[in-house]
């Protein structure tokens, strides 16, 4: 019966739901004019691919901390003083660490036969002095009873830390759009699938601690380098980090991770109890010298008699080193560039100022974007616990109280693109059930193009996520995967050639609407509750257990 009366009662608050999204929509002004504006100057004189063919095939891969970072970082800050905007400034967020540039990698099986072996040092792992010649060892650890078994066994070795990867021929194609019904979908809340902030901490926890363990074994049994196996096939690899972009952390040996059908051959080859040796060479160097290369880069437009108020839209610049940092995310730049571009041209007039952001750090947990705001909008206080503080900042614990700075109240919302090179498809409302109506009513005009769809659903891990977390309104759009997560998400396949130049135009067309209409508006968009302070630490006081409250107050 319960259950019976729960869905009369859902279908009946629909109605009013939908009525009331449906009158707000028609309320909600849409400036057609600009709009065809924007699309004359997107769809006939878009700069937009040109602007991601220097920061792919020109700049290169864009690792924090590096000097192409740097490079891509000064590029972009001249491209918006071009086109006349103001306050064009970086901002650093350092300290960082250190950055990190890949020179050369050579790798080939020297016997039983020579072969040229596909590998891709990981991120912040050291280099070898030159050419180096090692016998290739199956050495499996994936914990610390692993290590012991292997103590005093592998000086000079190269070592195959991984089981090889069973090979699947694929019956489907990498590449996707998504269909009506699968976006018909995606509005769809189901609260089961919630997923947690920390997700599966304490997995991480442990495995984060065993891999710093493990790069100290390694380097203490002077292994000449270790080698991984990727998760992708047909010669795709995935690559991040190895090493630590800290100072004070070990970096462990040369680490690389292979192509799986060569990994399993090799693999197969010792197996069967084959003297199998590599030449090794890798050339690869920290980027000591410029300890502000964390940068995030800023500009904006000025506004007219809501200038006080900003409106933001970002991406991030950084990326990783295996590709050209394509679909993540020169790609989500180029369109966050030519949206503002588009409404430079357009001869718009934004009430409200317009700020653009491109990020550094994103890659090692939204550090660019989490410093911005910490020091500019809203922040909390470290945790006190040393086990927190080992952890990347993106997975601490939230302490509280939430201390709100003036910026806090005057950005009416940040809207990012970082889910690949795709059209936008929609946007993500992040459970704000009060901007549906308003982002339906700004959709409508590029249904034509394919953007339709907004879902009340929350998106994660990415720069958005940095101004939801303090109550600001941050917004990702909706994207077509095509094969970001199959293919180009942090591989060695996330190239120039990977994304088209039809979606690009039209994400920064979709974007620069949205921006302008949230610039013009009478009000600034609604916003969520501001988040709640976590629970008060658990302190104990002459043996008794007591608990502080966020003011210190019992």
């Amino acid at each position: 019966m319960f259950h019976v009366l729960l869905g009369t009662a859902i279908v009946a608050s629909s109605f009013t739901a939908s009525a009331s999204f449906a009158a707000a929509a028609t309320e909600e002004k849409v400036d057609l004019e600009l709009i065809t504006r924007l699309r004359d100057e997107a769809m006939n004189r878009s700069k937009a691919q040109e602007i991601f063919g220097v920061l792919t095939d020109e700049i290169g891969p864009r690792l924090t901390g590096s000097p192409a970072l740097r490079k891509a970082s000064e590029w972009t800050r001249s491209k918006f003083s071009e086109w006349g905007l103001q306050n064009v400034h970086s901002e650093s967020f350092a300290p960082f660490g250190r950055g990190w540039t890949l020179e050369k990698t050579t790798l080939r099986m020297v016997s039983p036969s020579q072969f040229d072996v596909y590998a891709i040092p990981k991120a912040w792992t050291p280099g070898t002095d030159g050419m180096q010649r090692g016998k290739l060892m199956i050495a499996k650890m994936l914990a610390d009873e692993d290590l012991a078994k292997w103590k005093g066994k592998l000086a000079g070795a190269i070592v195959l830390l991984d089981e090889p990867l069973p090979i699947k021929p694929h019956m489907k194609a990498d590449a996707h759009r998504y269909s009506h019904e699968e976006l018909d979908e995606l509005t769809k809340v189901d609260f089961e699938a919630a997923p947690s902030r920390r997700g599966d901490l304490p997995t991480y926890i442990k495995q984060l601690a065993f891999r710093k363990k493990l790069r100290t074994f390694l380097t203490e049994e002077k292994v000449l380098a270790a080698l991984n196996v990727t998760r992708g096939e047909d010669g795709t690899i995935f690559v991040q980090e190895g090493g630590s972009y800290k100072k004070d952390e070990a970096t462990g040996p040369a680490n690389l991770v292979v192509a799986s059908e060569t990994y399993n051959r090799l693999y197969r080859l010792v197996e069967k109890k084959k003297d199998v040796e590599l030449e090794i060479d890798i050339k690869a160097r920290f980027n000591d010298e410029d300890p502000e290369a964390a940068i995030n880069v800023l500009a904006e437009i000025p506004g007219t008699d809501k200038k006080d108020e900003i409106v933001m839209l970002g991406a991030h610049l950084d990326s990783w080193h295996g590709g050209t940092g394509a679909t993540d995310n020169a790609a989500g730049v180029a369109m966050v560039m030519e949206a503002v571009r588009l409404l430079k041209v357009s001869g718009f007039k934004p009430r409200r100022t317009i700020r653009i952001a491109l990020w550094g750090g994103e890659e090692q947990g939204l550090l660019g974007s989490r410093a911005y705001v910490n020091k500019w909008v809203a922040s909390r206080p470290e945790p006190t616990d040393p086990k927190e503080l080992e952890l990347p900042s993106f997975a601490r614990k939230l302490t509280g109280p939430m201390s709100v700075k003036p910026m806090h109240g005057k950005i009416s919302a940040y809207f990012n693109l970082d889910n690949g090179g795709g059209k936008i498809r929609g946007i993500y409302a992040e459970n704000n059930a009060a901007v549906k109506p308003i982002f339906d009513a700004w959709l409508a005009p590029f249904n034509d193009v394919g953007a339709t769809t907004t879902t009340l659903r929350s998106t994660g891990s990415t720069d958005h996520v940095s101004f939801d977390r303090v109550g600001v309104p941050g917004f990702q759009f909706v994207q077509d995967d095509m094969d970001y997560f199959s293919r180009t998400h942090h591989s060695s396949m996330d190239l120039y050639d990977k994304v088209q130049k039809s979606d690009l135009t039209q994400a920064s067309l979709v974007l620069a609407s949205f921006v302008a209409h949230t610039a013009n508006r009478n009000d600034m968009l609604p916003r969520k509750p501001l988040p709640k302070d976590p629970p008060a630490e658990e302190k104990k006081e002459d043996g008794k257990e007591t608990t502080a409250s966020a003011d210190g107050k019992k």
